[in-house]
């Protein structure tokens, strides 16, 4: 099949162009400045455009849609002229709401994911904690069952829309079973008592997007809020992992494709010695060389979208164009920024923020190593 070839795949790639020009574009130096951007006014634009629930059941605002517009989105968030606002969008589309879409119960869905989906609620990915990064089985965030209640009580760290966020899909513990086992998704709305924001986070770069660190204290939340079965957490979690890696694999394709689209008409009208920048060969060589490797990357991307929408086992798919999207991504940001020279280290030109923005991605979503981790399992090259 060719993924993301009809004309309603182009229609829908002009809508979302066109929305993000007009809604998010020109505001983008105000958000950075002010570390945040104003997700409930945001969302429901993005909302009405469907692009919070593209495939989705129609039951809960959703559009049943093919993969290839999951594609598309990708794409176009990914030309935006910031990384913090399409992250902060992937986490309303595709971290946070996936495992409750395809394990929820009608009821919370009907509740939660379709406020979601219309952009009325902001929602967020509770994970991470201070002493459990890429190590999910190490989290210690607690729920207790008392009658109908979940009494929980911990801490989430790096929580992308964590100061704005109406409810969280939490990850806690709710067995004495260690490891990956014994932990279970809890719909969990932010206005309930005990619930705090501990702190927002100043970060390296994404500076439009904001991020927190939130804690919990004898907060009570109804156990029909629990997503799926209870203790099966962790494996939903890895559904949710799937979804972000492949979102973020295919902003990949959009950010990278802009930034050496923006780096070469700038080397044509910039002249030293006589002739523009880009008539040094080894500037084309280089830049060349990065093209192929995009191209490369794109079709793997492509390739990653088709089987998605077949239906396979991505698995293997997410992990190496994660990891080899992310590294190529940096290495794009450099060397656009040293091309740029002391123009593209200033920090009102777009290379400076693209630079900052890009680092996140072999950190998030799953770092550089556990990718590594992952494929060394699969090929047979760990020994346990």
């Amino acid at each position: 099949m060719v993924i993301a070839s009809t004309d309603e795949h182009e229609m829908f790639r002009k809508t979302l162009r066109d929305l993000f020009a007009r809604e998010i574009v020109p505001y983008i130096d105000d958000w950075e400045r002010d570390r945040t951007f104003p997700a409930h006014e945001l969302f429901p634009k993005l909302g009405a455009a469907g692009l919070l629930g593209l495939e989705y059941e129609k039951d809960y605002g959703g559009g049943e849609a093919d993969h290839g517009f999951t594609l598309v989105a990708g794409e176009e968030m990914g030309r935006i002229d910031c990384g913090g606002v399409p992250m902060a969008i992937a986490v309303q589309m595709a971290m946070a709401t996936p495992a409750l879409a395809k394990f929820g119960s009608p009821e919370l869905k009907e509740e939660y994911l379709a406020p979601a989906i219309r952009g009325e609620m902001v929602t967020s990915i509770a994970v991470t904690e201070p002493d459990a990064g890429s190590d999910v089985a190490g989290i210690r965030t607690r729920a207790v069952r008392e009658g109908g209640d979940w009494i929980i009580n911990g801490s989430k760290l790096y929580i992308t829309n964590g100061t704005q966020a109406d409810w969280l899909c939490l990850l806690a513990r709710t067995s004495d079973e260690g490891g990956y086992r014994g932990m279970s998704m809890i719909v969990v709305p932010t206005a309930l008592k005990g619930v705090e924001v501990s702190r927002k986070l100043d970060k390296l770069g994404m500076w439009s997007s904001d991020t927190a660190e939130l804690s919990f204290s004898d907060v009570r939340v109804p156990v029909k809020n629990t997503i799926g079965e209870p203790d099966r957490g962790f494996q939903q979690q890895m559904v949710q992992f799937q979804a972000e890696r492949l979102i973020t694999v295919y902003r990949y394709i959009g950010s990278i494709d802009r930034a050496l689209s923006r780096t070469r008409e700038y080397l044509l009208e910039r002249h030293a010695f006589g002739k523009p920048l880009l008539a040094n060969q080894h500037i084309q060589f280089t830049l060349a060389e990065l093209s192929a490797r995009y191209d490369m990357l794109k079709h793997y991307a492509y390739t990653t979208a088709e089987a998605a929408a077949r239906g396979e086992d991505v698995t293997r798919f997410a992990t190496i164009g994660k990891l080899i999207g992310a590294r190529l991504q940096r290495e794009v940001a450099d060397t656009c920024l040293q091309f740029y020279g002391g123009l593209g280290y200033m920090a009102e030109n777009w290379t400076s923020r693209f630079y900052r923005d890009s680092r996140l991605d072999s950190i998030g979503a799953g770092a550089d190593e556990v990718m590594l981790r992952i494929l060394a399992r699969m090929d047979g090259f760990s020994v346990s």
